[in-house]
């Protein structure tokens, strides 16, 4: 055989002829080998339980701190009683994005505007005011727009209530906090009236106050809890628009008995929600403020309802 053919075929061959006592020796004080018919599963055995453990230890990454909610904030109300059931963080002011269309609402609808009136969308609106269906030109009814505002946050749509007011913009920030010092919402401000400025901020305390103060009004009631609308413009030219928007809180699609809420999104506040449920013949609401996705700020909400359902499987608090 050549050198090369011995590097190729016989030394591997050699190496294992070697080793073959060494495998087939059971090693110095181990345990005999079973006997013919026995059963063993102790490979089997570490395989499921490494298995199970990785599984747990994924499972484990998912759950947020604490088993309850990855938002930076957030709270559980009684609006009955106003008896705080769950907090995290819930003193601390942050930017609240869309949930300030809650109070731009309110003082809105405190003018008794009627809802039948067709306005104009002008550039003033649309310009920064983010995505819209609403073109220039366009003319909508109050009513519609509200829809808008409150359903699928539409930035524009706030702009043009706020704009039909009969306020003038700088006297309806004023308005806002105003409203939000009757509320005793001291931890509240608020610079402009769409939720696109971070300088908007508030509470998760604060928010739950000011959802059980909108929710109060049975038109926002009604418009928040709205899965789906339809309604018709009029564009520019005079041609038929027609808009189809659906409601940006995932809760109403679910098992929950929601009876008001509102959804609100900017990068400086995170996913926010708040929402005012009833459950197991209780009303609860719930906010969050700064969850790290959109799935998640629905995510937390449910794991508030579910524990403040039953307070003795979780820890009270974070």
């Amino acid at each position: 055989m050549s050198h090369h053919a011995w590097r190729r075929w016989g030394m591997p061959f050699l190496a294992v002829w070697l080793a073959a006592p060494a495998m087939m020796a059971p090693a110095a004080g181990a345990a005999p080998a079973p006997s013919a018919g026995a059963v063993t599963h102790s490979a089997s055995h570490t395989r499921t339980a490494a298995h199970v453990t990785r599984r747990h230890r994924r499972h484990g990454r998912r759950l947020p701190p604490g088993g309850v909610v990855w938002a930076r904030h957030a709270i559980v109300l009684d609006p009955a009683t106003d008896e705080v059931l769950f907090d995290k963080n819930s003193g601390s002011a942050a930017p609240c994005a869309s949930l300030t269309k809650l109070m731009s609402t309110m003082v809105f609808l405190d003018q008794k505007p009627n809802l039948e009136r067709q306005v104009d969308v002008t550039n003033a609106e649309i310009r920064g005011g983010g995505h819209t269906q609403l073109r220039r030109g366009e003319q909508v009814k109050l009513g519609d727009l509200l829809h808008m505002s409150l359903m699928c946050s539409d930035n524009v749509a706030t702009r043009v209530l706020a704009r039909e007011s009969g306020i003038a913009p700088d006297s309806f920030t004023i308005r806002m906090n105003s409203r939000a010092a009757d509320l005793g919402l001291a931890g509240t401000s608020f610079v402009e009236p769409t939720g696109l400025d971070e300088r908007n901020v508030s509470t998760a305390a604060d928010i739950a106050r000011l959802l059980r103060a909108a929710a109060a009004n049975d038109l926002v009631s009604e418009i928040t809890t709205t899965r789906g609308y339809e309604f018709r413009s009029l564009s520019a030219r005079g041609r038929v628009r027609i808009h189809h928007i659906s409601n940006t809180d995932r809760l109403l699609y679910g098992r929950y008995d929601v009876r008001g809420g509102k959804t609100g999104f900017i990068q400086e506040s995170g996913y926010c929600l708040a929402t005012w449920i009833r459950t197991g013949g209780r009303d609860m609401i719930a906010v969050v403020l700064g969850a790290p996705t959109k799935a998640t700020r629905f995510a937390d909400v449910v794991r508030l309802v579910q524990h403040t359902a039953t307070p003795t499987t979780a820890p009270s608090g974070l």
